[in-house]
């Protein structure tokens, strides 16, 4: 069932026109563009804190094992429980 107005050839054609001006016109409607990237979710701010926390922990042990390790080299054994390097046992 057609409509009565495009019946005539005349309003047909006219029709057929508009059709093609608007195909001709056409703009893609797909959006190809990435999506803006947000600078506070590419920073992951948290994770750097965590990790700042993390290697600071890290240092702090290792400057307390240095501090033990050169207080260890620095003093001399009081005792040797009775082992003296100069005098082995005549076995």
């Amino acid at each position: 069932m057609d409509p009565a107005w495009l019946s005539s050839p005349r309003a047909w054609e006219k029709a057929y026109q508009d059709h093609r001006k608007k195909v001709q016109n056409a703009q893609p409607l797909v959006d190809t563009c990435p999506p803006p990237a947000f600078s506070h979710l590419r920073l992951m701010l948290k994770r750097l804190k965590l990790e700042e926390e993390r290697l600071s922990a890290i240092d702090r042990e290792n400057c307390l094992l240095l501090k033990k390790v050169a207080s260890v080299m620095r003093t001399r054994p009081l005792t040797d429980n009775g082992r003296d390097s100069t005098h082995r046992s005549k076995n």
